[in-house]
């Protein structure tokens, strides 16, 4: 929301706080998508980091396949479990203010029509419309449907596609899931002499792909994100295999 030059109305402190600093209803359907990628990819990549931790843990206190097992399903579960709750809560929050803000928007249209339609043709200037051009289009839009001009040019929602909790914590749960097999089969399928080695090795080459993901779908350096990645990983393993360890010589 901006409040340059006239004609606009000047908004309201709770109409700037609602709205936001909008954005296109395609891209907002595009960045959405990556997000929820890039969500999945760190989900798996917690999966994966927590749950190696654990086992090579639990490993350097004991080369029993049973209790290595246990504790690594329980540390699944719990993890799996947690990612889930707090992504529905967080998404929750977030499809809250979405419908706040349409619910003010909707608000706005039917009590103050022609400053809506001066702000929807500003805002459609602002993206390289001539004046003219841009109030022909607001009005088009505006009798097409309002509301869901409003939301996709100003807001950056789409009214069809709302943050769903449900969808986001089914996400998490499957991708932390997907992540937490990986090292708790690496630990209890090999030999108890070379299944530290073969998670360990298993966890760094899956932790490089899910640095290099993250970084394409963020756009980001990819050494720079692998490095992260892999670095944090052995550090969690090393740090619980030598706590485990230590813990098995003094019990």
């Amino acid at each position: 929301m901006t409040d340059e030059e006239a004609p606009r109305r000047t908004p309201t402190p709770a109409h700037v706080e609602a709205h936001g600093s909008g954005g296109g209803g395609a891209g907002a359907a595009i960045s959405t998508r990556l997000n929820w990628l890039r969500a999945g990819v760190l989900g798996a990549n917690d999966g994966i980091i927590s749950t190696a931790g654990l086992v090579v843990g639990v490993a350097g206190a004991t080369t029993t396949r049973s209790t290595i097992l246990a504790a690594g399903v329980a540390g699944l579960l719990a993890g799996a479990l947690s990612m889930a709750a707090g992504e529905y809560v967080s998404v929750s929050s977030q499809r809250d203010s979405e419908q706040a803000a349409l619910e003010l928007e909707r608000k706005e249209l039917a009590t103050e029509p022609e400053a809506e339609l001066d702000e929807l043709t500003d805002l459609l200037a602002e993206r390289g419309l001539s004046r003219e051009l841009a109030r022909e289009a607001a009005k088009q839009l505006t009798e097409r449907d309002a509301l869901r001009a409003h939301a996709r040019v100003e807001l950056g929602i789409d009214p069809d596609e709302l943050a769903n909790p449900w969808h986001a914590a089914l996400a998490s749960l499957v991708a932390f899931t997907v992540g937490a097999l990986l090292p708790l089969s690496a630990i209890v399928l090999p030999g108890s002499s070379v299944r530290v080695p073969v998670t360990v090795v298993s966890v760094l080459a899956a932790l490089t792909l899910c640095g290099v993901v993250s970084a394409r779908l963020g756009a980001a350096p990819v050494p720079r994100a692998i490095l992260r990645n892999v670095t944090g990983g052995a550090l969690a393993m090393g740090v619980t295999y030598a706590v485990g360890s230590w813990l098995g010589t003094t019990a």
